[in-house]
């Protein structure tokens, strides 16, 4: 079994039971004997096959058994081809097209199934006798190649929503074309060069040179053949294409290069076309000749040998060149029959007096046939033509998208599957925004899926077994998955040479060659092309193999494609075997527990989930919970946590009752804004893991210590960390050891004894860096820059905190590095880059609104609120400042302090000065009690200021003395301490100077 892009045709004739009522029967057999008859001649003539008469209507499929790149085209043509065939024999038709993913029982089996059979079905029943319907996957795939009627939507009987819907009116003369000539020409500049360089030498010497450049599909031959004709001056070009179907296409670009002298059209009468071709050749013998050639005249005699064609066209185009130099380019000569490639061999060897350039367009595939191609000629050049630059793919995308903004993740992943083919990053370009970027369009499968279908059997099997593996894949591993190949070598060698892999220089895996897709899509639409059945055995004996030969180094690997096993049989049967769920989920189980130990958390999170789907396991669900925790995806958390809590109390499982709380009793804290009851929570926890080792205790104590600091005990909280600090070391664990000194530090900076904070953040980026924790590195910096921001050095501020926002978003703590954003924001406003910090500010916000994390979200939301207010902008400035009172938890006292603060400000920028003395005063008391040291310096700040404006010096003092006890002479003023500036005295006309306004 095997899936294909394939289209399919129905057609039907129309009103036959009137034809049966009114004729006699053996009238009416040999009437719709001639309508089969003609309507096979036209599939078979287009490259289809007919799959099965039904009544008085017949089905076509074009794209299997083997695939060609145009087959939506050849459908169409042999659509209108039908219509105009029955028309001829009194009768009339409807035809419905369609384009889409069908399976097939066996390689070269014709029956197929699949969506766009009923779509096909549906649109022949649909039309009006003498029109053919086409859905969008045909339109997509034959845009510019046909002319059509936009219909719009259309109910179809059987589909849940209209279907847009087309009429084909005719084809266009310009089919078979891939090549879009209005994108931008990029690159190419040494091929251009070339190119001219020999023309100007034929021109020079007066002789024929053989020009040939060879590319994979959509490299863009025919667009460097387009821009190379554009640039000659003074020259004649004619162009023709080999055309990969169809009947007297033997000599068809030559055809179209004498049509074009001669000035025929193909509306043009038998006689007149004669008279023009005559007029241009001298000789009437060559003018005979090329008009058989070109379908002109009909052969009325046995056929004119090669030789003498080749003569006439020898003799045609030494005249045309005789006038000024002439450029012959023939495209696609991989499609061309013999005689026409023998053709263009004579015109390069005998054409010796005229300035000739013949430029021939091929795939490499043409070097099967005619391995030969060029060689042995002094004037012959050969090329290939090889994907663009990064930088060059980089340019046509910004050219193809011009003012449409593209994700730069999407435009990476845009960059990399396309991998410098121009046509595939045009075509992708063009559907990612509708379609995504992990979607192949449907042009470029189709391509490619036609090239993959002109192999042999035996190596289009090897091909798709190989891209189950992925894009890279080994020797060893193809004979485990072809046991019925007798020789894996000499295939792997001949896909080598037809150039679909390559052989890679190193393997991951000692003793085994590694090969490797040359194109990734290539290995997309290979693997496409396999039944899922398939794809599922392939998948789970590939896992067996890796077991084998790389034991546990490849585990994810592994996992992966026993997952996939899994996931395909589902999918077709409900389920997968217990057995494969079992050994998939234990194998996801044991990558994910690996991502978590080297902190690839999103990585961790999806592998244990699916771990969890597959086998559910109180263990695995834990993991699954702890992965979220290290995402700070607080929601999850909360619920997942709970259901293992509440499992592991039914069980008696101590241990994981415990864990389970330690992880409640996070989310109480940050989600929640509730400290008392993350300490009981934290504290239960403890008592449940009384038993197990020390370092089972570490995150509790944590939890507590920070529940302590935002109650505003910080000498608990100093305790609690100390403790922590002990265990770390007992445990000799770097990360927890470089987290426990961090957090010491922050209780130092509070206190304002920046002397004991130092060393100790100075040791925790050491042994964060030693322990390899990309989110203890993260911490530790984050720590050393807020030290630098509060010491007023902001180039060192920045720096180090763009580092920990790095590192943060390595590890996916989406919630740490929203925190760090609001520092960054802070280092922006001391600068007076207000845009930038509200940038930063809003950002923040952005990341935290859906996680929950109320402590910095309340944090984020004051800060914006006072870069606002700086702006001029109250309004807003007032709403967020609102918002942010509202998020506060009750017992966080700092940010009870500072969300008061913030709305103070905007009452005094509003002139609301008494609320604003209020709301201060209440900022002050809420930490009147604690051991907040450093969050007070704001408000005493402000409350002076504001104070001293309003000309109350007296009562201002008792607070400006407090504020010289805290701060030493060198301190900083705090970075949104210009209240002053916005201030309008209340007993003064004009606003007091700016230096009237400092407390000290």
């Amino acid at each position: 079994m095997e899936r294909k892009l394939a289209t399919v045709l129905f057609i039907d004739l129309v009103d036959s039971t009137s034809l049966v009522a009114a004729s006699d029967p053996e009238v009416v057999r040999r009437r719709v004997t001639g309508f089969f008859e003609q309507v096979a001649r036209c599939v078979e003539t287009h490259g289809g096959t007919v799959e099965k008469f039904a009544g008085d209507a017949v089905m076509a499929a074009f794209g299997i058994p083997r695939a060609h790149e145009d087959d939506a085209e050849r459908a169409l043509r042999s659509g209108l081809a039908m219509l105009d065939s029955v028309g001829e024999l009194g009768l009339e038709a409807r035809i419905g097209v369609e384009t889409g993913e069908v399976v097939v029982d066996e390689a070269d089996s014709t029956f197929a199934t699949g969506e766009a059979v009923n779509i096909a079905a549906r649109l022949q029943q649909a039309a009006a006798p003498g029109q053919l319907l086409i859905g969008p996957g045909t339109r997509n795939l034959t845009v510019g190649r046909v002319e059509v009627e936009e219909l719009g939507p259309l109910e179809l009987r059987g589909l849940r929503e209209p279907l847009w819907t087309w009429r084909v009116l005719r084809a266009s003369p310009n089919g078979h074309h891939h090549s879009n000539l209005s994108a931008a020409f990029v690159g190419r500049s040494e091929e251009l060069e070339l190119l001219e360089n020999t023309y100007e030498r034929a021109v020079r010497h007066g002789r024929a040179h053989l020009f040939t450049v060879f590319g994979a599909p959509g490299v863009g031959k025919s667009r460097l053949a387009a821009e190379f004709c554009d640039s000659l001056e003074g020259a004649t070009v004619l162009a023709g294409r080999a055309l990969p179907y169809g009947e007297g296409i033997t000599y068809w670009p030559l055809a179209e290069m004498v049509k074009t002298v001669a000035g025929i059209s193909d509306d043009d009468p038998v006689a007149e076309a004669v008279g023009k071709l005559k007029a241009c050749c001298e000789d009437e013998a060559v003018a005979d000749l090329l008009g058989l050639a070109s379908g002109v005249l009909e052969a009325v005699e046995a056929e004119r040998s090669q030789q003498e064609i080749a003569w006439a066209a020898r003799e045609f185009f030494e005249g045309v060149a005789g006038t000024q130099p002439l450029v012959l380019v023939f495209e696609d000569i991989h499609w061309a029959e013999e005689p026409l490639l023998e053709l263009i061999e004579h015109l390069a060897t005998w054409v010796r007096e005229a300035p000739l350039l013949l430029l021939c367009l091929a795939r490499p595939e043409l070097l099967d046939v005619h391995p030969g191609w060029g060689g042995g000629r002094v004037r012959a050049t050969a090329i290939e033509l090889e994907p663009l630059s990064p930088e060059e793919s980089e340019r046509l995308v910004g050219e193809l998208l011009d003012d449409v903004v593209l994700d730069a993740a999407v435009r990476a992943a845009v960059l990399d599957k396309t991998e410098g083919n121009p046509l595939f990053l045009e075509e992708t370009v063009r559907v990612v925004a509708e379609c995504g970027v992990d979607r192949i369009p449907d042009t470029v499968h189709a391509m490619i899926a036609a090239r993959i279908d002109r192999l042999p059997s035996a190596q289009r099997a090897m091909l798709q077994r190989a891209a189950v593996m992925g894009r890279t894949f080994w020797a060893g591993a193809i004979e485990r998955l072809s046991p019925d190949v007798p020789d894996v070598d000499a295939l792997l060698e001949d896909l080598l040479m037809r150039d679909f892999v390559l052989q890679e220089a190193r393997s991951t895996i000692p003793g085994e060659r590694a090969y490797r897709f040359k194109h990734v899509l290539i290995r997309e639409v290979a693997y496409a092309g396999l039944s899922k059945s398939a794809r599922a055995q392939h998948h789970r004996r590939f896992a067996g193999w890796l077991r084998e030969r790389a034991g546990e180094e490849l585990l994810e690997i592994r996992a992966y494609h026993l997952d996939r096993a899994a996931s395909l049989l589902a999918e077709l049967d409900g389920a997968p075997p217990a057995d494969l769920a079992a050994e998939a989920a234990a194998e996801l189980e044991e990558a994910g527990k690996r991502a978590l130990a080297r902190e690839a958390n999103r990585s961790a999170r999806s592998l244990l989930l699916r771990a969890v789907e597959l086998e559910p396991t109180l263990e695995r669900r834990f993991k699954a919970a702890r992965a979220a925790w290290r995402l700070t995806d607080y929601p999850a958390v909360s619920a997942e946590m709970e259901l293992v809590r509440a499992a592991a109390e039914e069980a008696g499982d101590q241990r994981l009752q415990g864990q389970a709380l330690t992880g409640l009793a996070h989310v109480a804290l940050s989600q929640g804004a509730d400290p008392p009851g993350a300490r009981e929570l934290a504290k239960r926890a403890l008592r449940l893991l009384e038993h197990e080792g020390p370092d089972a205790h570490f995150e509790a104590l944590a939890i507590l210590a920070t529940s302590a600091w935002w109650m505003g005990d910080l000498s608990e909280a100093e305790r609690l960390h100390l403790k922590a600090l002990d265990i770390a070391r007992v445990t000799e664990r770097k990360d927890f050891e470089s987290r426990a000194l961090n957090e010491l530090a922050r209780v130092y900076v509070e206190r304002l004894q920046h002397d004991k904070a130092e060393p100790l953040f100075a040791r925790a980026v050491l042994l964060a860096e030693e322990s390899g924790s990309v989110v203890r590195r993260a911490w530790a910096r984050g720590g050393r820059g807020d030290l630098h921001l509060l010491r007023g050095e902001l180039d060192e501020a920045e720096a180090t905190l763009e580092e920990a926002r790095e590192l943060f978003a390595e590890a996916g703590a989406d919630i740490d590095r929203a925190r760090v954003l609001t520092s960054l924001a802070e280092v922006a406003a001391r600068r007076e880059e207000l845009g930038r910090a509200e940038r930063l500010l809003r950002d923040s916000i952005r990341i935290l609104k859906p996680l929950g994390d109320r402590g910095t979200l309340c944090e984020a939301q004051r800060q914006l609120a006072q870069i606002l207010v700086r702006e001029g902008r109250l309004e807003e400035a007032e709403l967020v400042a609102l918002q942010a009172r509202e998020t506060v938890g009750a017992q966080d006292h700092g940010s009870r302090s500072t969300t008061r603060m913030a709305l103070a400000l905007v009452r005094v920028a509003q002139g609301r000065h008494d609320e604003a003395e209020i709301l201060l005063r209440e900022a002050l008391d809420v930490l009147a009690g604690t051991e907040f040291l450093l969050s007070a310096i704001e408000p005493l700040t402000a409350l002076v200021r504001l104070l001293r404006a309003r000309g109350r010096d007296e009562e201002a003092e008792p607070y400006a003395r407090r504020l010289r006890e805290l701060t030493p002479p060198d301190f900083p003023e705090p970075g949104f301490g210009e209240v002053g500036e916005t201030l309008v005295p209340a007993r003064a006309a004009a606003p007091v100077p700016a230096q009237q306004l400092r407390p000290w």
